[in-house]
């Protein structure tokens, strides 16, 4: 099968700075993939590239089978929905979606016909005549979705869009942009330094960070198996375990990862596990967080809402299952 969005050793160099670093990436078609990582790390630049903002400093890219280097952004099948939205003030939202394919020639009944469609496809209907000053962030952020929808692209690009949104809506928008790219069966390109937003919506997931591609995999890979520390680390913030630690309590010298969730803490001060003393707690609604400190290794486990909680300062033990101690590829 062809991939939708193919990366060949790309590398896109500002001066001495490397962006993106000889990435090699295959994204398939129709799938929902995640470009996650932090601020800097090379994901925004490699949406860029794709899109056809930023051409590449070495490598190649291949849309669909068919080269896009040097190829401009029109003349690619791909749209990209932007975190700010870029929706132009001055028009209403029927002529914002329908700007794209008035670029393209469309004839005005038509291209309105398709922006409507387009507006019902993301639960807008009937907001045509409004203008962006008169929607919540929640509705732009839909409108600059159809803009981008009506264009029927193969690939859509979309950076960081639910960003400017409030929890419990960006929550909401999460659930629909799963359902509409599942329905409508177009590859979603999506970037995001959010874990949880690349978890819970991503087919696959890349992981960067400086520039490179850590680990790809699926949600389930990458925060059960993290392959480096920086990958445990920052998906989900799980107790990174040296190589000593990890020889102890599992016979191999090696760098380990285990997930606070996976840490039962007993409440006695000796006996079978680790020995560790209770830092802090910090309490998150459906669980409360424990910071702990074991021979100068800092830990956290998590503890669910309803279960006792010990005290700071607290002499514990902390058990957990060997098989869940994950070892990860990265040399001691």
């Amino acid at each position: 099968m062809t991939p939708a969005v193919s990366f060949r050793k790309v590398s896109r160099h500002f001066g001495q700075v490397r962006a993106v670093d000889a990435v090699d990436l295959d994204i398939r078609p129709g799938e929902f993939f995640a470009m996650l990582g932090p601020s800097g790390s090379g994901k925004t630049t490699c949406l860029r590239l794709i899109a056809g903002f930023e051409q590449p400093t070495s490598g190649h890219i291949e849309i669909s089978g068919e080269s896009a280097v040097g190829v401009p952004p029109y003349r690619r099948n791909v749209n990209t929905v932007f975190q700010d939205y870029a929706l132009f003030p001055h028009l209403n939202v029927l002529d914002n979606v329908a700007y794209g394919l008035m670029v393209k020639g469309v004839g005005r009944a038509e291209r309105l016909r398709a922006a409507e469609d387009a507006l019902t496809l993301v639960q807008l209907p009937g907001y045509g005549a409004r203008r962006p000053g008169q929607l919540s962030g929640g509705q732009r952020q839909r409108v600059a979705l159809a803009r981008a929808l009506v264009n029927q692209p193969r690939v859509l690009l979309l950076d960081e869009p639910l960003g400017a949104l409030d929890l419990k809506l960006r929550e909401n928008m999460q659930e629909e942009l799963k359902a509409l790219q599942k329905s409508l069966g177009i590859t979603f390109v999506f970037v995001t330094h959010d874990q949880g937003e690349a978890l819970s919506m991503a087919d696959r997931v890349a992981v960067f960070n400086e520039g490179r591609i850590m680990q790809v995999g699926t949600p389930e890979e990458i925060y059960q198996k993290p392959q480096t520390r920086f990958v445990a680390d920052f998906v989900g913030s799980s107790n990174v375990l040296p190589p000593d630690f990890v020889q102890r309590w599992s016979g191999q010298r090696r760098w380990g990862s285990l997930r606070p969730e996976q840490i039962r803490i007993l409440r006695q001060a000796t006996g079978d596990g680790v020995p560790a003393r209770v830092v802090s707690m910090h309490y998150l609604g459906a669980a409360t967080r424990i910071a702990l400190e074991s021979d100068g290794l800092r830990l956290h486990a998590s503890i669910p809402a309803g279960q006792a909680v010990p005290q700071a300062g607290e002499g514990v033990l902390l058990a957990f299952n060997r098989d869940q101690l994950h070892l990860m590829d990265e040399p001691a």
